[in-house]
């Protein structure tokens, strides 16, 4: 796995690329800024890029500006931003490219090694990794005329895992329950949601994040 590492805190940069090599990944470039982070990618042509949502020069948005265009350029890239606050907007913006190879993951979550390389994994094999807290934000902070209620507590359980990227084998070990009681699960949630369930997993996560985005039901 050929990995570019873009963040603009020399110490966290420098820590993240630290950890990977240890783990005998390849970390062909790291960068300090945006246009570094572009210039990086289309010179090495990485598998992954791990960026930060807030780098120079105004340190709003300009990590996830770069990211959208670096996929933009090179669709097959894979992205796993990492964010010190929960962003909503920068989420789902990140997510609006399409949910293949997408993860956004609070900055905490390098500390946990093993959760951290999940992720990374994940995201390069074409999945999705959306961090637990992002979710949970996320769902708190939908409008109350966005479908959600009408959800029964295990329903809101499976979504919650099935935007952090889980597949349906993954939440029944989770949930401790049987692959055909998730099953069902998930198209009641589509059901309940107007949303028409998708084949691949990332897909319907990302379905699942723009509907919580805007609070309405499709169709409606």
């Amino acid at each position: 796995m050929r990995i570019v590492i873009a963040e603009d805190d020399p110490l966290l940069r420098e820590g993240v690329a630290l950890l990977l090599r240890a783990e005998s990944l390849d970390v062909v470039a790291t960068a300090g800024g945006p246009a570094a982070l572009l210039a990086a990618v289309d010179e090495h042509r990485p598998d992954v890029a791990i960026v930060d949502v807030r780098m120079p020069p105004t340190h709003t948005d300009e990590g996830i500006r770069a990211a959208v265009e670096a996929r933009r350029r090179h669709p097959g890239l894979a992205v796993l931003v990492l964010s010190a606050y929960v962003e909503r907007a920068f989420a789902t913006e990140l997510l609006a490219t399409g949910g293949d190879g997408l993860g956004y993951l609070l900055k905490e979550r390098v500390g946990r090694v093993e959760q951290f390389l999940d992720a990374l994994h994940r995201v390069a094999a074409g999945g999705t990794a959306i961090d637990p807290d992002v979710v949970a934000q996320l769902l708190t902070r939908s409008r109350p005329d966005g479908g959600l209620e009408r959800l029964t507590a295990r329903e809101r359980d499976v979504l919650a895992l099935m935007a952090e990227g889980l597949g349906n084998t993954a939440i029944a070990e989770r949930l401790v329950v049987t692959e055909g009681a998730v099953h069902k699960h998930i198209r009641s949630i589509f059901a309940k949601l107007g949303l028409a369930p998708a084949d691949r997993a990332d897909r319907r996560v990302t379905a699942v994040l723009r509907y919580l985005d805007d609070g309405r039901r499709p169709g409606r």
